[in-house]
């Protein structure tokens, strides 16, 4: 493997960025010495080095195909690639495959999706972060469709940091209030949020009429310790990447069962986030950590998602069985070829999957077939 240059592009100039010769570490200072040589950065580890950052590499080639030869790199753990205009759509085939510095292995080549929301104060374009666990190579593939690839690919390689765990303990966890109660909810400070670089105070809606259910893809192949570096590391791609002021999604879930907390504002509240093009207001999300395209659900996940759903919708006097009309927030279509106009009125489940409201796989294939037995789970709850 080669070792290429690291560098650093526009971030917003209100974010702390930090610049170490050729590296560019986002949020945290990481020693000089890591840009030099792969050795400098502690291998087989969940978090890579002991500070979080975002590094970068620049995609080469011209016309329709952009690349990035197998390269070593200082370890990393979610990977993305992100573009100038944050209105444009990725029209290409984006592949990744990365070199585990625990196993001294190369992963397959993983799909990265493109990404289906945006926050208000998005600076760039991305596609979905995706988790490939400890790595120290990378090697990338993006092909363009019928449109010409946006300015400014770049890759996004995030170090998720240090810190957060999914203690018990009351600096950790809360327990949501009402009747329908779920699970022990691990809460910001559990997983490691770093709360400095969320710049905007939250925004609140007036109601939770559904409860949209995502899986943020990559590898399955986790540990219940490395389960809060994976929402850090999404937490970091989100913020400092894309420019979006918090975590996109209000909750996630391993598959574990262990139940995080998303965007900040407060669990019982109806907080906005940025999960579902369109579809963002009056509505949450939850999202499993992991990829259901071609892996089970664990019965740990499905009560988890049941839950969490059941409680937020009840908060609100909703049954999870129901059927609900939503208005559309913007033109659109889902993954069953259903199209329409903003403003039109599109009948969903109480807990739909994300392809019932954009053009993606997601949630994965086996989620979105155990949704009808989670909105049991919820209705039963």
């Amino acid at each position: 493997m080669t070792m290429p240059k690291i560098f650093d592009s526009n971030h917003q100039a209100s974010r702390r960025t930090v610049l170490t010769g050729a590296l560019v570490v986002v949020g945290a200072t990481v020693a000089p010495a890591a840009a030099a040589a792969l050795g400098d950065a502690p291998q087989g580890t969940v978090d890579g080095t002991a500070k979080a950052s975002v590094r970068h590499l620049e995609l080469a080639g011209t016309g329709k195909h952009r690349a990035i030869q197998a390269s070593s790199v200082p370890s990393f753990s979610v990977v993305g690639i992100s573009w100038q205009n944050p209105d444009i759509r990725l029209d290409a085939k984006a592949e990744v495959r990365s070199h585990s510095s625990a196993t001294g292995t190369w992963s397959a080549w993983l799909p990265l999706s493109q990404g289906h929301a945006r926050d208000s104060r998005a600076a760039r374009g991305g596609t979905e972060p995706l988790w490939t666990g400890p790595s120290d190579g990378i090697e990338v593939r993006v092909k363009a469709g019928d449109k010409d690839l946006p300015k400014g690919l770049r890759v996004a390689m995030v170090t998720p940091g240090s810190g957060g765990t999914t203690r018990s303990g009351p600096a950790g966890t809360h327990r949501a209030v009402g009747i329908w109660q779920p699970p022990v909810i691990t809460n910001r400070e559990g997983w490691g949020a770093d709360e400095s670089l969320v710049l905007d105070p939250p925004q609140y809606m007036n109601d939770t009429k559904a409860v949209f259910v995502h899986h943020t893809a990559g590898i399955n192949d986790y540990t219940s310790e490395q389960s809060p570096g994976i929402v850090r590391g999404i937490f970091l791609y989100h913020v400092e990447e894309l420019g979006w002021n918090d975590l996109g999604y209000n909750f996630l879930v391993d598959k574990y069962g262990t139940v995080f907390e998303g965007r900040a504002g407060g669990i019982d509240r109806s907080v906005r986030a940025a999960h579902t093009f369109g579809f963002n207001t009056d509505t949450s999300s939850i999202a499993l950590l992991g990829n259901t395209e071609d892996a089970a659900v664990t019965a740990e996940t499905k009560r988890a998602i049941a839950s969490v759903a059941s409680w937020k919708l009840r908060l609100h006097g909703y049954a999870p069985d129901e059927m609900i009309r939503l208005p559309a927030g913007a033109n659109g279509g889902n993954f069953y070829g259903e199209t329409w106009k903003l403003g039109d009125l599109i009948d969903f489940h109480r807990i739909p999957g994300h392809r019932n409201g954009f053009n993606t796989l997601c949630p994965g294939e086996d989620l979105y077939n155990a949704l009808p037995e989670i909105r049991d789970l919820a209705a039963n709850k």
